[in-house]
């Protein structure tokens, strides 16, 4: 399957850079020590700019699934359904993503979920989640 290979902003740089050895990061603030998603250089919480990468665990839960019977952008039509996902991770923030390794009938809101990692033509990888 071929993947959508994501741009990189400057604000995201660490966090790809982390993927090209298997590792989720994520932005935390120094100021109010609370992680957030999506990459950016101030925090959306306290609006400070010391903002730094931490590691994060890649478990996770999902908190939405939608399991998409059309081929997506880049899908191979041959490929059969996949499901979207937003998945709350432990550190308490959502990301969106795919849920994979998994028959989808089965898949369900509140499923344990662990990161896995899909490579990118340019040596990144694509997080993905599989059951924990």
């Amino acid at each position: 399957m071929q993947l959508f290979e994501p741009p990189v902003s400057e604000a995201a740089i660490p966090y790809w850079d982390a993927t090209r050895e298997r590792r989720l990061v994520l932005p935390w603030c120094t100021g109010c020590e609370r992680p957030h998603w999506y990459p950016r250089e101030r925090c959306p919480w306290c609006v400070t700019d010391t903002v730094e990468w931490r590691p994060a665990s890649g478990a996770g839960e999902v908190y939405a699934l939608s399991v998409q019977h059309r081929p997506g952008p880049m899908r191979d039509p041959g490929a059969g359904p996949y499901a979207v996902v937003l998945v709350e991770l432990a550190e308490g923030v959502r990301v969106m993503s795919n849920l994979i390794d998994t028959d989808l009938a089965e898949a369900t809101v509140g499923m344990a979920v662990q990161v896995r990692w899909e490579p990118l033509a340019d040596g990144r990888h694509l997080p993905m989640f599989s059951p924990a």
